[in-house]
């Protein structure tokens, strides 16, 4: 079965579930937990996925202090002590650890084997080591990814349609490539490249001072646009990338929303994802084995689209991409 109609089928029928409401989940206090890489604050208050685990938790009838109780750790920005704060998680013993990504899970399947884990927001689950199949999962994790490899070639095709000519881009993340989803997207993006005639280099970075180096070889190397995958250590850099993509005259394609200004991004519709990926913890809740859980997929993206930025690097946006986005900056 073409693995697209397959996701598509398991995510439609975990919708297709009707989920109970607050009555039918009244009269027991319920315990989560929620292991963070940024300041609980500014989640709270920019609606990120801790957040909006807790919106979409109420609408399926769970609330934090009537019949939910909620151990959230938060690294603050910090890596470094993720492992001691995934330690002290799973002591508290809760039902269920949510989590917003693929290396967060990792870091808490470091510390139990039993205790289900839900991907809030993850890259390709397929590719952890715990994880069988897309159908069944079979360890103790489970939930939804956004990405899929298809997403690369598309992400390029939008740089070729806005870019005369372009022939060489470079892929920049965050974090090392060895680790396992990311090799998939590798592959897939080296593949689409291919396809359409791209050259394509795969760089990454630790600090500003690498950033700068990098955007100095960009130019030496003749690069014409970037290609930028995100994590929360490269979202933290965000502002910096398109400085320095401005400042070098490269036009660049996102995956994630982060910053307005950027000139294109092509990312799943996060809020849809998060509130699917809140019926995994209610179903989990309820008794269900999450190696049973099928992991579900993105289904919807948006085309966002910044014309002063494009004004700024002199290019001009195609009518019928203009069209086809959902949204266009002015």
């Amino acid at each position: 079965m073409d693995r697209r109609a397959f996701i598509a089928g398991v995510t439609g029928a975990l919708l297709a579930t009707p989920w109970p409401v607050e009555a039918e989940v009244a009269g027991r206090v319920y315990r989560i937990g929620y292991l963070g890489q940024d300041s609980k604050s500014s989640d709270l208050a920019g609606r990120g996925p801790f957040a909006a685990l807790l919106q979409n938790l109420r609408t399926l009838g769970y609330v934090d202090g009537t019949n939910l109780t909620v151990e959230s750790r938060f690294a603050d920005g910090r890596p470094e002590v993720l492992g001691t704060l995934a330690a002290q998680l799973v002591r508290t013993k809760p039902e269920v650890i949510a989590v917003p990504s693929a290396g967060l899970a990792r870091v808490v399947l470091e510390h139990t084997k039993t205790i289900p884990v839900v991907a809030l927001n993850a890259g390709e689950l397929q590719a952890e080591p715990s994880v069988r199949s897309l159908a069944k999962p079979g360890g103790n994790l489970t939930g939804m990814q956004v990405f899929s490899p298809e997403t690369m070639g598309k992400r390029l095709q939008l740089l070729q349609e806005v870019v005369p000519g372009l022939h060489r881009v470079v892929v920049l993340r965050g974090v090392p490539w060895g680790e396992p989803g990311f090799v998939l997207y590798r592959d897939a993006t080296a593949a689409a490249a291919a396809k359409l005639g791209i050259r394509v280099r795969f760089v990454q970075f630790t600090t500003i001072d690498d950033l700068n180096r990098l955007f100095d070889e960009m130019v030496k190397e003749q690069d014409q646009a970037l290609l930028v995958w995100s994590n929360p250590h490269l979202n933290g850099y965000r502002k910096e990338i398109f400085d320095l993509a401005m400042r070098r005259r490269l036009p660049a394609v996102y995956d994630v929303r982060v910053h307005d200004p950027d000139l294109l991004v092509y990312a799943a519709k996060r809020d849809e994802v998060w509130r699917e990926a809140a019926t995994y913890v209610d179903r989990i809740l309820k008794g269900a084995n999450p190696g049973d859980l099928p992991i579900g997929q993105a289904r919807t993206f948006e085309l966002i689209i910044n014309l002063k930025t494009a004004k700024a690097l002199g290019l001009t946006i195609p009518q019928p991409l203009l069209l086809r986005a959902d949204e266009v900056i002015q």
